[in-house]
C-alpha cells in the first residue's frame, strides 16, 4: 500500500511539471472538459469509494487549493473556472415554457421548488410521478436516456444558446431521420413509401458538427 501512495504522489508531480509549460487558457479549457466528463461519470456510476491513498493525495492536493475553494467543493463549475456566475431565477428566459399545460417529472430532488415555480409562471401545471414507479414516465425517460447516451454526453456546452441549437438538431434527427426499432426502423415523421433505388449512391450527411451521420440514397 505505500508504494501505491507513492505512485500516487509521483504521477501528480509530474503532472504538475507539464502543467507549468501551458498557458491559462489551455488549463481552464482542461478543466472545464474535466468537469464536464466528471458530470457524467456521476450519471452514469455509483457513489465513487476511494481508497486510503486516494484520500492522502486528494487531502494534499486540496491544501494547494484557496480557502474559498476548499471550503465549498461542489461549488458551480462556472466559479471554480472563474467564469460569470450563472443567472439567478430572476434572470431566467421563461419564454420558451409558455403554452406548456402539463410537465410530468420524477421526485427526484434536484427538482426544488424553485423548479416548479417557473413553471407555475407559466401556468403549466407540475405532475409528479407516483412513488417507486420508474416506468410511470417510460417513454419520456428513453428518449431522455437516448439523448444523453447519442448527444450530450459528447458534447462540451457553452453558453445558453449553444444547447438550444444542439437541442433543435438532435430533435430534428431524431424525428425525421433516426431508425425505431417499433417503428420497423423508420423514424416518427417518416414520408409515404416511395421507390427507393438500391443501385444509386450512398449519400453522407454530418449533424451536430459532424458527431452523428445520417444516410440516404441519391436522389
Amino acid at each position: 500500500m505505500p508504494i501505491r501512495l507513492v505512485y500516487l504522489f509521483m504521477v501528480r508531480v509530474f503532472d504538475w511539471l507539464a502543467l507549468l509549460a501551458r498557458n491559462d487558457a489551455a488549463k481552464e479549457a482542461e478543466i472545464l472538459v474535466l468537469r464536464h466528463e466528471v458530470a457524467v461519470l456521476r450519471r452514469q456510476v455509483a457513489r465513487p469509494r476511494p481508497d486510503w491513498a486516494d484520500r492522502a493525495v486528494l487531502a494534499a492536493l486540496a491544501r494547494l487549493l484557496s480557502g474559498h475553494l476548499r471550503s465549498a467543493p461542489d461549488r458551480d463549475p462556472e466559479h471554480s473556472a472563474g467564469l460569470a456566475p450563472a443567472p439567478g431565477a430572476e434572470e431566467v428566459d421563461l419564454s420558451w415554457g409558455v403554452g406548456f399545460r402539463f410537465l410530468t417529472r420524477d421526485r427526484d430532488g434536484k427538482f426544488t421548488t424553485a423548479f416548479d415555480g417557473v413553471f407555475a409562471g407559466n401556468g403549466t401545471r407540475v405532475i409528479k410521478t407516483p412513488v417507486r414507479s420508474p416506468r410511470a414516465n417510460a417513454f419520456a425517460e428513453r428518449f431522455v436516456g437516448t439523448l444523453r447516451r447519442e448527444c450530450l454526453d459528447h458534447v462540451l456546452i457553452l453558453g445558453e444558446q449553444h444547447p438550444r441549437n444542439v437541442l433543435t438538431e438532435y430533435a430534428r434527427h431524431y424525428n425525421d431521420h433516426r431508425p425505431h426499432q417499433s417503428l420497423q426502423q423508420q423514424p416518427p415523421q417518416r414520408r409515404p413509401s416511395n421507390a427507393i433505388d438500391i443501385t444509386a449512391r450512398i449519400e453522407r450527411r454530418r449533424v451536430l458538427s459532424g458527431l452523428i451521420s445520417e444516410y440516404r440514397r441519391a436522389a
